[in-house]
């Protein structure tokens, strides 16, 4: 399984792959079209993906898609 995660860190949007850091200073749009890009790219090679996106109050969406084991 791959995560991606876009958070907010030290006021500029973040997108993680597997906790590490491979895009910042991003508006939250583009960062959270990355991640669903990279997501995307993944699952297409058969992977689980966890999908996770911070909003503006700090909520947590979560989405687990792709590989043999998704619903």
């Amino acid at each position: 399984m791959v995560q991606y995660a876009v958070t907010l860190k030290d006021g500029d949007w973040t997108v993680f792959d597997d906790g590490q850091p491979v895009a910042g200073e991003l508006s939250r749009s583009a960062a959270v079209q990355m991640a669903k890009d990279l997501a995307f790219e993944a699952e297409e090679r058969g992977e689980t993906v966890e999908l996770l996106i911070q909003g503006y109050y700090g909520e947590l969406s979560r989405r687990l898609t792709g590989g043999p084991d998704a619903d």
